[in-house]
């Protein structure tokens, strides 16, 4: 087909582009947080949602060029953004229920469900700014000038949405509400522009048959998406989670975030301490005898409780990214702060450069995404930090999960020990011989550790046996983690 005698309006254009171009960034954003309470979030997670992404716009845009050469792009650019929003709201019923068998770090999963996400939507959106170039290229003199235009206009709506769905969109409503909202806008854009383009060509082929056919596949794919099982009590702009009871215990509540069991509290009992690596935390923090303590991650604030508890008059700050699971925390684990107990919500490293310099006793660091220390908080730049803010006799703990051949927790001892002196590390036997993997205790100070203190305090709280290195020989010749190289996922055993 040749090229359409009358040109397609700038605004309309402007708008399509513009508007496509952003759908498909809010998806590429919104599947990071639909696949993240199955395979956590990760930079491999990170780098599958992209490429995929990516693959789909590419693909995309590939065939609405050859489409629009071979076909009336008026006849097809309706069709598109109504298969678009049938595509954009299968997205929660395919990642919720393939999620369920999919649950883990494997890449094929984590590819599959990125897939599932993201690609379908992607795809069919991305045919419609070649087709609209097409139907805007009536005068082919200005064919740059209208290419140009329109790729900005792309990129502009790109943009806005990716900025808008950061800032706005997922603090004001869950993932399931704005990828929903997102469908039915595609939907209705899709209607009213097949009905604006049928003066010059029938909107949707196949006539009234097969626009009804579309919508009643759009309600079916809208309402299995409104019913998909969702593994969040609360999707804060971090994380999805929820609270379990425990079964055995009427007050024991669990704290999952993005499918990681992450904290255990005892309503009634803070001295209750659940997860083994909680009670090498409360063997390190009884031998410190803080009064003045960091937290860098609050997580379900068990570690707060037991200090409020046992050290009363203590003061305690606790550095938290995630204001919304601070209100599940208070909403449904308890906590309550107050002048010994505060809470500065926002990211744990921009926190700490604030601290004063010698103002605490005891730093804890506990702050992951899903199973990962952030990489920006396992550098040897961030342990200066935390060493200027501790006071000669302060204690460093940090808590780090690995596996065989455990990489990264050899590299993170090596980190702490090349700005502490002084360094222990506490773990089970067969985590230290490379059988399996476990959470790790790292232990660092400017003065020589209260050793003796700690294994009496390892005895009183850990159920199961456990070994406390007295110094930094597990890292071995590790490589020291910095700002300029901490490929932290990559170093991390799964």
């Amino acid at each position: 087909m040749g090229v359409p005698s009358r040109a397609l309006p700038s605004a309309l254009a402007s708008t399509l582009v513009f508007g496509a171009s952003g759908s498909v960034l809010v998806l590429e954003i919104l599947a990071l947080r639909l696949v993240g309470p199955y395979v956590g979030v990760t930079l491999q997670v990170s780098s599958s949602v992209i490429g995929v992404s990516l693959a789909a716009i590419a693909y995309g845009t590939w065939l609405g060029g050859r489409l629009a050469d071979r076909l009336n792009p008026r006849a097809l650019l309706a069709p598109v953004l109504v298969l678009g929003a049938i595509g954009t709201a299968l997205t929660l019923p395919l990642v919720r229920w393939a999620g369920e068998i999919l649950r883990g770090g494997a890449a094929p999963a984590v590819l599959l469900l990125a897939a599932m996400a993201v690609f379908l939507p992607a795809f069919l959106l991305s045919t419609v700014t070649p087709m609209v170039v097409k139907l805007q290229l009536a005068d082919l003199d200005r064919t740059g000038a209208v290419v140009g235009r329109l790729s900005s206009i792309g990129t502009l709506g790109a943009i806005t949405a990716t900025l808008a769905t950061g800032f706005i969109f997922v603090a004001a409503m869950p993932s399931s509400w704005i990828v929903l909202s997102l469908s039915g806008l595609l939907a209705l854009g899709g209607l009213v522009l097949g009905w604006w383009l049928r003066r010059d060509a029938e909107a949707l082929p196949g006539g009234p048959r097969a626009r009804a056919l579309l919508g009643v596949v759009g309600l079916a794919a809208a309402g299995l998406g409104a019913t998909a099982p969702n593994p969040c009590d609360v999707e804060t702009a971090y994380h999805c989670a929820s609270v379990e009871a425990d079964g055995a215990d009427p007050s024991g509540r669990l704290l999952v975030l993005n499918s990681a069991h992450h904290s255990y509290v005892d309503l009634s009992d803070p001295l209750h301490l659940d997860f083994a690596y909680v009670q090498w935390l409360a063997a390190v923090t009884d031998a410190a005898s803080p009064t003045d303590v960091l937290h860098l991650g609050g997580g379900g604030f068990t570690m707060p409780e037991y200090l409020r508890a046992t050290r009363p008059g203590s003061r305690q700050l606790v550095l938290e990214l995630d204001g919304g699971l601070v209100k599940l925390d208070r909403q449904r684990l308890g906590l309550a702060t107050g002048p010994d107990l505060r809470v500065l919500v926002g990211d744990a490293r921009v926190g700490l450069t604030s601290q004063p310099t010698a103002a605490y006793d005891l730093v804890i660091g506990d702050a992951f995404g899903y199973l990962v220390v952030p990489w920006h908080l396992s550098t040897r730049e961030m342990m200066a930090q935390v060493a200027r803010t501790l006071r000669p006799s302060g204690i460093y703990a940090q808590n780090v999960i690995d596996y065989p051949p455990d990489r990264f927790v050899k590299s993170e001892l090596a980190t702490v020990a090349a700005v502490f002196p002084h360094v222990a590390l506490i773990a089970p036997s067969a985590a230290l011989s490379g059988s399996t993997g476990s959470n790790f205790v790292i232990v660092g100070s400017k003065n020589p550790l209260p050793l003796d203190a700690i294994r009496a305090g390892l005895d009183r709280h850990a159920k199961d046996p456990v070994t406390l290195m007295p110094d930094g020989s597990f890292a071995g010749h590790a490589r020291v983690l910095t700002d300029d190289y901490a490929p932290v996922d990559q170093l991390l055993g799964y």
